[in-house]
């Protein structure tokens, strides 16, 4: 059986996702490397092990997670795409049995605000870790004076945390922002679009979505 520990060791994937993160980083994008998909990894082993899903679902929700950018690789146009299609052929080469193909491809397939479904619970749970993902470290740009608006979102991001409720029906991102790199209105402005896709993906799993930032409850 492939286990996330093999996907995360192996090399091939290691130089997809290195280089992916390259690509992006001449474009002026924010960081897409192995940081993101940790985090991705595990906040989906969070969602779904809270929620009682069995260890064969919350590891191929693992790989998913960990591959889910390296579609980056070929053009940040399209990317999960792009990267459902590489990430089938890598995982058929490694022997992988097609129903868990079928479930790894389908979530990477469907992350991207642009185009993307929560159609399964392995898909909801990704798009909800890799849109939470908001903060300092994921900056680039080291001259506040040059920031575009995504830096100074993500850069005011001081920290962000996913939150099942205890009676397992809401999740809740909570967002801390220094206000003096940038407004709660921006969030929204280039956010707005990846938190309906993360109430979608909360719905999915039986939970309402909320956010809340510095403290206040915004959705």
């Amino acid at each position: 059986m492939l286990t996330y520990k093999d996907i995360k060791e192996n090399k091939a994937i290691c130089e997809y996702i290195k280089r992916a993160d390259e690509s992006l980083k001449a474009q002026g994008y924010t960081e897409h490397s192995f940081a993101h998909v940790g985090r991705a990894a595990a906040w989906v082993e969070y969602i779904l092990s809270t929620l009682g899903y069995d260890e064969h679902e919350i590891e191929l929700a693992k790989i998913a997670a960990h591959m889910h950018d390296i579609g980056n690789l070929v053009n940040r146009v399209d990317h999960s795409q792009s990267g459902a299609i590489m990430s089938f052929r890598i995982l058929d080469k490694l022997g992988m049995p097609a129903e868990d193909i079928a479930t790894v491809v389908t979530a990477i397939g469907n992350h991207d605000e642009g185009t993307g479904v929560p159609v399964n619970p392995i898909s909801a749970a990704l798009i909800l870790a890799d849109k939470s993902d908001v903060r300092r470290t994921r900056v680039r740009n080291n001259d506040v004076s040059t920031f575009d608006i995504h830096d100074r979102v993500n850069y005011s991001a001081v920290s962000s945390e996913l939150t099942i409720g205890e009676g397992k029906d809401t999740i809740l991102l909570e967002i801390e922002i220094d206000t003096k790199y940038s407004s709660v209105m921006e969030y929204f402005e280039i956010f707005l679009g990846r938190m309906v896709l993360c109430r979608k993906a909360a719905e999915r799993l039986g939970l309402a979505f909320h956010l809340s930032i510095n403290g206040q409850r915004l959705l």
